[in-house]
């Protein structure tokens, strides 16, 4: 009976750390599977200078740990392991760690997504060395530098726009000549006088060697290479949510972001969701916090109501 919990809580993170602390304080004995990487996205972050309550701003690898201390101070208990299986089919639901099953009564699903990357060596070296994947996080670090944004869509001609509010020229990279933007966007980026698009470009080779200093590029149409020197590389080619355990469990969008059906509540009554794999729009740790204080607030009420 050890293994049955009021609370389960999959990923970890500003939303499945802040779930834990919340539900640990209402007194509901609680699970946290941290998954690979406990502390999530932000424990590969320097600065994080957004968090309320850090004035001269907090280590990614500094907060995350406080989180969970603070978590495991109301009773939280933790595993640093990913979780192999889910079944959501029947109340109370399971959750699988190989053979070993740990029964939920309720279950917050926090596992985040992840950007995408080109999948480029020199991109994995320098990532948090001018690599990014978070305009609004990191842009400030790149004041009256020359950065570049990697992307067609929306999101690269918003991120661009937004880095102009700091570095002196910022470069938007798409490997076509065919942009997903809205009209809007694109002509917003076009007539910004610090934006430079180059079109049917591709990233062959980050450059730098303790941290970026340019870009190598291909053109997508001749073949030939050329170089320029930024700062900053801020990849805007999307997001992929860590999903793939509820693919047959709960209700999903096209993209794979857990669909909420009720403030935080999944498709399945009893399941929520919190932070990044539910949110494809504002994608912060404030945000992600928030909504994993929601989630636990949800999941208590529902357990109230459904004894």
């Amino acid at each position: 009976m050890s293994n049955i919990y009021d609370v389960i809580v999959i990923g970890s993170g500003p939303a499945g750390y802040t779930a834990a602390i919340y539900s640990g304080r209402a007194n509901l004995k609680t699970l946290v599977f941290e998954g690979w990487q406990p502390g999530g996205q932000l424990t590969t972050t320097t600065l994080v200078e957004n968090f309320p309550g850090f004035k001269d701003g907090i280590q990614g690898p500094q907060l995350m740990p406080v989180m969970k201390v603070q978590a495991e101070r109301f009773g939280a208990e933790f595993k640093a392991s990913d979780v192999t299986k889910v079944d959501f089919s029947t109340r109370p639901f399971k959750v699988y760690l190989g053979e070993e099953e740990f029964v939920g009564k309720s279950v917050i699903i926090s596992t985040g997504a992840k950007a995408r990357m080109l999948g480029l060596d020199s991109e994995k070296r320098l990532f948090a060395k001018g690599v990014s994947t978070c305009a609004t996080c990191d842009g400030f670090f790149f004041r009256d530098k020359t950065v570049a944004v990697i992307g067609g869509g929306d999101s690269a001609m918003e991120e661009g726009s937004f880095l102009t509010k700091f570095a002196n020229k910022v470069y938007i990279i798409n490997r076509t000549d065919n942009f997903r933007a809205s009209d809007i966007m694109l002509k917003r980026a076009q007539g910004n006088e610090k934006i430079e698009i180059l079109p049917n470009k591709m990233v062959d080779e980050v450059l730098g060697d303790a941290k970026v200093s340019g870009l190598r590029l291909k053109d997508s149409q001749s073949g030939e290479t050329s170089e320029i020197d930024i700062e900053g590389m801020f990849l805007a080619i999307g997001h992929i949510p860590v999903t793939d355990l509820y693919k047959d469990q709960i209700e999903l969008d096209e993209h794979g972001f857990v669909l909420l059906k009720d403030f935080t509540m999944t498709s399945v009554p009893g399941v929520f969701a919190a932070g990044d794999v539910a949110d494809d729009r504002y994608r912060q740790a404030i945000t992600s916090a928030g909504s994993g204080c929601m989630a636990s607030i949800d999941a208590k009420k529902w357990l109230e109501d459904n004894q």
